[in-house]
């Protein structure tokens, strides 16, 4: 037989990549076992990335999750794995160095093997405390090479920059082709480079499956060196999500090489396992588009870790604007034609924003203003009137440096709005932030928690872990799993759940309210099927803002896009209330959508009366925020 090869389970990814949501603890504890029987895994990816917020989402802590999740795998000899954001540590924004070092050294005592530390701008200089940290706190430095295609994101390139990554202390690398669309030759030339001048260093390779190059891809690194393969299990894999196990296993198998024998009884188990938390809850939150593989994808290069929320925004953004085309005399379109849109403008701007690699949060950043601009052109306006406020920090250099050079137009955009480029050290522009985070958990009498675990999840998170604290996140999940789970039952009693895919509208014979019961509590859901009324048209201007007079004399800042609104995106931040003075300009809050905050300001002046939408408040485009006399 020849080299032996190597498997690790991407459990945690597979359920980013299909939908918003990951099992809660007590389903990942069920899953456990079989996975461990199954025989064939070196290693299991338990944690990182999107996982510990979005506990906090549907009201879990977090540290639960991690510290029983990985603890059957830590028993039986399974390394567990954990992806992590470089300067943004576990979260879309950058954090302190005390924080990311905390990070490191928390998640080894909850039982996290290994750190997989990538930089959305595959700046190295970014990653350099994260190899420092991770060895310091006892895990495996595994640093990434995001992959993306262009023509400055050459071999050499990468080869390259494996070399500085090891030059940092960098025990093995992974070859991150988190968008699939890395070419087969070509990531076997990186792999075969990285290997001639670093012949000991392990190797991990992560392909998504999106495009369809994977399994091409898998054989070709393969070939070249790499010692461990990403994979996934039916029924995730495939889709926006990573090559099945098997199918790997059988062709590495013919091709020659050493591969563990899968325990198809285990196998089953956990497949029957994953299909019932789909059937439980999370299937609610998965769009059955993301099960399919798209060579569409090749072009815009977007990846399978952010299909599953593309998706839903799409859902969002395309109610909104068929509203909007409806009142304007318009024809309303279909999702599909929007996506094809988006692909095409992501296309476009791609190159115009410095080509940086399409990896999270960077490629949320270009889909989002490539989205806005598709709207905005739908409406007859100007491309680049809403661009958020972290894409402008990566756009100045505050998350790191672009790979290439940023068109004039974004530079005259800046320019004209007063904005300076970076040039420094990224972190340094992030304080250390434990000690505040520290102080106002006393404050309020919060304990940090075994290991400062819970000063940990409050710093890194702070709007989601008070809303988890004070259980709104529970009810709120609660209630959108309700009002999901009616809108089905609503569409099964009609039998019209082709005809709603299709139309994208209701039957009359649709439920207006429905009662469901989750977790042991009943809710009466009422049921919204978008009917045909308008609202006035509002125009937002380019700070992102709405401003109105009302018939009672007061000004109205409005919502210009849908999302949750926010006052203060920062512990570091004051609060807007009422009887301040605001004047033209000022920042009134924000509104994160599609995961970055977009700013809010008003254009009008006057004193706050009245603060319309709670903080942290879902809100639809139009929705009042603020009232001003």
């Amino acid at each position: 037989m020849g080299r032996e090869i190597k498997f690790c389970l991407l459990y945690r990814d597979m359920w980013q990549s299909s939908g918003k949501y990951v099992p809660r603890v007590d389903q990942l504890n069920k899953v456990a076992p079989p996975i461990i029987d199954m025989g064939c895994f070196s290693r299991v990816e338990t944690n990182g990335g999107g996982f510990e917020q979005i506990n906090l989402l549907f009201g879990e802590n977090p540290n639960k999750a991690v510290r029983e999740w990985t603890q059957p795998f830590n028993d039986t000899g399974i390394q567990t794995q954990m992806l992590e954001r470089g300067l943004n540590g576990i979260r879309m924004r950058p954090v302190g160095k005390d924080l990311r070092k905390l990070m490191f050294k928390l998640k080894k005592i909850q039982g996290t093997d290994i750190a997989r530390s990538f930089d959305g701008l595959n700046d190295t200089k970014n990653l350099e405390l994260s190899i420092k940290y991770a060895r310091e706190g006892g895990m495996i430095a595994q640093a990434a090479l995001c992959i993306t295609y262009s023509k400055i994101h050459t071999v050499d390139y990468y080869i390259k920059m494996a070399d500085e990554l090891i030059g940092m202390g960098s025990e093995e690398i992974a070859i991150k082709d988190m968008a699939g669309i890395g070419r087969p030759v070509s990531l076997g030339e990186i792999v075969k480079g990285i290997k001639k001048r670093h012949p000991n260093i392990l190797i991990q390779y992560h392909g998504h499956s999106g495009p369809g190059f994977s399994v091409a891809s898998t054989l070709e690194v393969v070939r070249a060196g790499a010692d461990i393969v990403d994979v996934a299990i039916e029924p995730l894999s495939w889709g926006t999500v990573h090559p099945d196990l098997l199918t790997i296993q059988a062709m590495l198998k013919d091709a020659g090489y050493s591969v563990p024998d899968v325990d198809m009884e285990a196998y089953m188990e956990v497949r029957s396992l994953t299909q019932e938390f789909i059937d439980d809850f999370l299937g609610y939150y998965i769009n059955p588009r993301n099960r399919l593989m798209n060579s569409l994808l090749i072009g815009p290069g977007l990846p399978g870790g952010m299909m599953g929320s593309l998706m839903a925004d799409l859902e969002n953004n395309i109610s909104s604007l068929n509203k909007w085309m409806g009142k304007n005399g318009k024809h309303e379109i279909s999702q599909d034609e929007l996506l094809i849109k988006l692909f095409d403008e992501v296309a476009y701007i791609w190159p115009m924003l410095g080509y940086p690699p399409l990896v999270t949060p960077f490629s949320q950043y270009v889909k989002n203003v490539a989205l806005m601009n598709v709207v905005q052109l739908y409406k007859g306006k100007e491309r680049w009137s809403m661009i958020d406020d972290n894409t402008w920090d990566m756009l100045l250099g505050k998350s790191g440096k672009v790979p290439g050079p940023i068109a004039d137009k974004i530079k005259d955009i800046a320019s004209s709005q007063g904005r300076e480029f970076f040039k420094g050290n990224p972190q340094d522009l992030y304080p250390d932030e434990l000690e505040k985070a520290k102080e106002e958990m006393r404050e309020n009498g919060w304990d940090t928690g075994q290991d400062d675990e819970e000063l940990f999840e409050y710093a890194m998170h702070p709007e989601q872990y008070k809303a988890y604290l004070s259980g709104e996140a529970k009810k709120t999940f609660d209630a959108d799993l309700a009002k999901r789970k009616s809108a089905k039952a609503g569409l099964s009693e009609t039998k019209s759940v082709e005809t709603a895919a299709i139309s994208g509208g209701p039957t009359a014979l649709q439920p207006k309210t429905m009662h469901i019961e989750i977790n042991g509590e009943k809710y009466e859901v009422k049921v919204s099927y978008e009917d045909t009324q308008t609202i006035p048209e509002q125009k937002p201007n380019a700070d992102s803002s709405i401003s109105q007079l009302s018939s009672n004399g007061n000004k109205e800042i409005l919502a210009p896009i849908e999302g949750n609104f926010m006052l203060t995106k920062s512990n570091s931040e004051k609060p807007l209330k009422i009887g301040d003075q605001v004047k033209d300009g000022d920042l009134i809050g924000y509104i994160e959508a599609m995961k970055v905050y977009n700013a809010i300001h008003a254009d009008k002046s006057g004193t706050v009366t009245e603060i319309c939408s709670q903080d942290g408040a879902h809100v639809d485009e139009d929705d009042l925020l603020i009232k001003l006399s």
